[in-house]
């Protein structure tokens, strides 16, 4: 009797084998590359950074060169307008005719000024359908200046924060790319505790049903009590009924899985165990210099502060005396015929300064002036605190990293003592010399280190990848990230 139990116990260890020829294994560092590839995270990452793209273009048309082609063709009217006679009377009069024009400009804005230098050539031809006859008139090329006095320099300013945009926008596609992977890393270890719980509630629910099979030949035999059998049947129940929750659990965090990732739903996913890369030293220098290069926060401290003084500049510059420089010169021409606009034209000259000088304005002009300033100053110390907070925060998970490193070695060696006590405690019950509660505490203690395991697993990945999130540097290629 005594060998079936041994029997009987030495088929505790022996798993069944499962062997599903639809399963799709996958490891952690392939789920990350398909969610950084197919997640609706990415694409709308990648839309977000094509928009900033031609953002950028845009600004950049600003200081080329423009050209552009303008006119009436035609110019068609056939219609009585009132006249005024010498006498005061008023006559309607027959109106037939076409005026049309055309007029080519070139634009050419000057960033360092803040003017606009620009040229223009213009032909316009005037047909009287009432008296037959045809006019012309036209300017063959003529060209001015056009430049703000004592006003706000828009063009110099966004040369200087546009390109912070731009280059914000790249780093924050970078970010957006490593979020991902920090955020499919809790779904992938949401589904392997699954998985693994399912794993452990079946092994337990055989193990303590071929347990109890022995318990029942014990009890025949007068060794054990009804009161053992009865909590081995609670346990068997226990056991069915975590087997049920665990899978549950998994088809949720299956679903959760695969809508965040895009993976194809049309396999079962079994995902594997990482690995630890202990080996991979992490410093909070290198992670904040790392940081310092490539964050976009680094780059929006820089941007912020180039926008609130460009606003102390706008307001100081819509303050007070407006003056506006107008000058052109060129050539123009009239006559009957096409060629006499452009045969021997008459010079034109004009030079013109708007004014615009507030005389009252009850404190206005000072009031936006004083309010841009402090704004500046507070967006001064707003940036001082972030870069506190951004430092402090890369400290923190660098410490964290560091911890959970230590804390893998610690958790799978106390998965392997569990284990080892889980068998000793079943070879001991199995011999008669121990209490069904402490073989249930046994079980209790070898599910807890399993799953422990698999949390300073999670634990250690989760701050790995947010470690490359906010230093946007590869520590297992020494380089930075690029995509």
């Amino acid at each position: 009797m005594i060998k079936l139990l041994f029997i009987g116990f030495s088929m505790l260890w022996q798993p069944a084998a499962k062997q599903e020829s639809d399963t799709l294994k996958l490891s952690l560092q392939q789920v990350v590359a398909l969610a950084k590839t197919n997640s609706i995270a990415s694409k709308q990452a990648a839309t977000i950074k094509e928009t900033k793209f031609w953002e950028w273009r845009t600004f950049k048309s600003n200081y080329q060169p423009q050209l552009a082609l303008s006119g009436i063709l035609p110019g068609y009217t056939k219609t009585y307008v009132q006249v005024q006679q010498p006498n005061g009377s008023i006559l309607f009069q027959p109106v037939h005719n076409d005026n049309s024009s055309l007029t080519l400009d070139f634009t050419q804005s000057i960033a360092a000024t803040g003017g606009t230098i620009y040229g223009t050539t213009q032909l316009q031809r005037f047909d009287d359908f009432d008296r037959n006859n045809v006019l012309y008139n036209g300017i063959p090329y003529g060209i001015g200046y056009t430049q703000p006095i004592l006003q706000f320099n828009e063009l110099k300013w966004d040369k200087k924060i546009e390109p912070l945009k731009f280059n914000e926008s790249k780093q924050a596609y970078i970010e957006s790319q490593e979020k991902i992977a920090v955020n499919v890393t809790d779904y992938y270890f949401d589904l392997l505790l699954a998985q693994a719980n399912v794993d452990m509630a079946e092994t337990n629910l055989s193990n303590t049903r071929r347990i109890l099979a022995i318990a029942e030949t014990k009890f025949d035999l007068g060794k054990i009590t009804k009161n053992e059998i009865l909590q081995l049947q609670l346990e068997v129940l226990n056991a069915q009924k975590a087997l049920g929750s665990a899978n549950r659990d998994v088809e949720i965090a299956t679903l959760n899985l695969i809508s965040y990732a895009g993976i194809d739903a049309s396999s079962k996913i079994l995902l594997e165990m990482p690995a630890a890369n202990a080996n991979i030293e992490v410093s909070s220098d290198l992670v904040l210099k790392e940081a310092l290069e490539n964050r976009s926060d680094a780059i929006a401290f820089v941007r912020r502060l180039a926008e609130a003084k460009r606003d102390v500049a706008k307001a100081k510059g819509e303050n007070g005396l407006k003056a506006t420089l107008r000058a052109n010169l060129g050539f123009s021409n009239a006559g009957t015929k096409i060629w006499d606009v452009y045969r021997s034209p008459k010079s034109q000259q004009s030079v013109e300064i708007q004014l615009s000088i507030p005389v009252l304005d009850w404190g206005r002009s000072k009031s936006r002036t004083k309010t841009a300033q402090a704004n500046e100053q507070f967006t001064t110390y707003s940036v001082q605190q972030d870069q506190q907070i951004f430092r402090q925060q890369i400290i923190t998970e660098v410490t964290l990293y560091n911890m959970m490193k230590e804390q893998i070695k610690l958790t799978a060696e106390a998965e392997r003592i569990a284990v080892e006590k889980y068998k000793i405690a079943s070879e001991r019950y199995v011999l008669g010399n121990l209490s069904i509660t402490d073989l249930s505490i046994a079980f209790q203690e070898n599910d807890r280190a399993k799953r422990d395991y698999v949390t300073s697993m999670r634990d250690f990945w989760t701050a790995f990848y947010q470690l490359r999130y906010l230093s946007l540097y590869d520590f297992e290629k020494n380089q930075k990230i690029t995509y």
